[in-house]
């Protein structure tokens, strides 16, 4: 029976941590489709911002940019407030960048902050040329400007929420194994105590018979020399039951003289163990009081 409940509970486990690898799966698939659906709208922005821009440089049809329409333009790339971008000439020179963090005014005198804003965009469109967040915008006659851009904020962050939720869900299915391997750890703590006690019950019925024995063997003229050691003998049987017997209980603790306890451990040995061995005691000059639990 209780292997079959054994059986259950490590097939339940293994079922557990499968569904965990299902849901973690779903998740990053989830994650990893809205990082896409929003990366795939982001660069549909930034390619009406690029219309626009060619459109003020370089109408289509010039008759049409009223004031309206030149507003309405404007408006498009005003809105951009998220997304960083840059544009750039033919050449590569910077003519514009919006929505970066441009750095702090520098200690040093010999750098003024248009110095360090310029290393610092030049830094940014190194990086960018070598990501797809590329777009070419044709100026006609003017010739062509690129646009780089880099991912909003909200976009690199949902990006790395995957990755949260994959360390969030393996805390978890740590906790939930650590929880259940402890619970089955108990119950088989539990049941070793059981065996425990029950085996010094059933110690506690010979035992006793044995001490009798050693009377009526004191009383039958054995020497009583080894009526002594065999009674040395019945208490530790005796002693090992009560052990046992307190098994999973808690220990109480006692006043000794550590020199007594190593005296009468020395004597039980002394007897039991090969001549060849001997044991050489030197206790303290003076009592060595512990707090113990019994042996």
């Amino acid at each position: 029976m209780v292997r079959n409940i054994y059986d259950i509970r490590r097939r339940g486990v293994i079922g557990f941590l499968l569904l965990s690898v299902v849901v973690v799966s779903v998740f990053l698939f989830y994650s990893d489709s809205l990082v896409k659906d929003l990366s795939q709208q982001e660069r549909e922005r930034m390619q009406i911002w690029a219309d626009a821009t060619r459109e003020l440089v370089n109408p289509v049809n010039p008759d049409s940019q009223s004031g309206s329409n030149v507003d309405f333009l404007l408006s498009i790339i005003e809105r951009n407030r998220t997304i960083p971008v840059l544009l750039t000439d033919e050449t590569g020179e910077i003519i514009m960048q919006r929505n970066f963090s441009l750095p702090e005014p520098p200690d040093s005198l010999s750098l003024s902050l248009s110095d360090v804003n310029r290393s610092f965009l030049d830094k940014k469109l190194d990086e960018l040329r070598n990501s797809p967040n590329v777009i070419e915008i044709d100026m006609g006659e003017a010739g062509k400007q690129w646009l780089y851009y880099e991912d909003s904020k909200v976009l690199r962050s949902l990006g790395f929420y995957p990755y949260v939720q994959l360390l969030v869900l393996l805390a978890f299915v740590l906790i939930v194994y650590y929880a259940v391997s402890s619970t089955k750890r108990a119950e088989q703590n539990k049941v070793w105590v059981g065996l425990s006690k029950e085996t010094a019950h059933q110690l506690g019925t010979p035992i006793s018979s044995l001490m009798a024995w050693m009377e009526l063997l004191e009383e039958s003229g054995v020497s009583p020399e080894t009526v002594a050691e065999m009674n040395k003998d019945v208490k530790r049987l005796s002693t090992i039951a009560s052990r046992f017997s307190k098994i999973g209980s808690r220990p109480s603790m006692e006043i000794y003289d550590i020199n007594e306890i190593v005296s009468h451990a020395s004597d039980y040995m002394s007897s039991r163990i090969s001549r060849r061995i001997r044991l050489t005691l030197m206790p303290w000059h003076e009592p060595l009081i512990v707090t113990l639990s019994p042996p």
